[in-house]
């Protein structure tokens, strides 16, 4: 089931994958995804769970009024207030990437709508103004480069940062590249100079108040958040941390299935 829900400044495209009467699960996809991209662990466990299936503003068909409507902020409290008017009172949350860190966020600050949140590939942000001034700077040259250049050749650089080197070896790679090619690279542009990694709060130090169970899942070739993750670990004391193997950043797009497992497993059984 497809639909449209407009909330202020917010017209949030989403879609829900199995049936309603079932637990939810809220899905935050990563940056120039889309809903579609947990299409295939959502039908995976639609058996067990009611899937729902956002796109971020900036992404997919989401549409926003304002630059402000990008930011972390501003977004969680929409968040907030369409699951209240989907009649949503708590459901399970998973983001990955730029969606886990909104779903880190939410978790944060709105604890009581979360029974259990999973965090793939997710940072906390950026624990120094220094380096958050620095990544702001990056990111903007970047939106500027999506703005002004071939959005098919952004893409290619994009993933041709060694993070991405077992996506980019993964036979359905130019699949996924057709269904990102979708997005409006000047909307993208938006959400990366109001909600990149620099521009958002860092969440370090309210992880140790954290009370709502999280699942951290990181793939056994990205170091990068192997490391984050585990200093994650040493912060709240309510995280588990799970390496799921043959994959690199992109978990639910290169294991699928045995990401599957893991949220049958930390949502129905832990």
């Amino acid at each position: 089931m497809w639909d449209l829900k407009v909330l202020a400044n917010y017209q949030f495209n989403y879609i829900f994958v199995g049936d309603r009467k079932k637990t939810i699960i809220l899905f935050l996809h990563g940056f120039m995804g889309n809903l579609h991209d947990f299409q295939e662990v959502a039908a995976l466990i639609s058996e067990q769970f009611c899937c729902l299936l956002i796109d971020l503003p900036g992404h997919g068909n989401t549409e926003v009024k304002q630059d402000r409507d990008y930011a972390m902020p501003n977004l969680a409290q929409a968040i907030i207030e369409l699951l209240k008017t989907l009649k949503i009172n708590q459901c399970f949350l998973f983001g990955y990437s730029m969606g886990g860190r909104i779903a880190l966020y939410l978790t944060i600050y709105f604890p009581h709508y979360f029974k259990k949140v999973i965090l793939e590939s997710t940072s906390p942000g950026l624990a120094t103004k220094t380096e958050r001034d620095r990544r702001i700077k990056q990111d903007l040259k970047l939106a500027e480069k999506l703005e002004s250049q071939d959005y098919r050749i952004f893409l290619n650089q994009w993933y041709c940062n060694p993070l991405f080197s077992s996506f980019r070896q993964h036979p359905n790679y130019l699949h996924a590249i057709a269904k990102k090619l979708k997005n409006n690279p000047l909307k993208l542009a938006q959400s990366l100079r109001q909600m990149g990694t620099g521009m958002q709060p860092s969440l370090w130090h309210q992880l140790s108040a954290n009370n709502v169970q999280l699942l951290l899942v990181v793939g056994e070739f990205d170091q990068k958040f192997i490391t984050i993750n585990q200093k994650i670990l040493s912060f709240c004391c309510q995280s588990k941390l799970r390496i799921v193997h043959g994959s690199g950043h992109n978990v639910h797009f290169e294991q699928p299935v045995e990401l599957a497992n893991l949220i049958n497993w930390f949502f129905k059984n832990n």
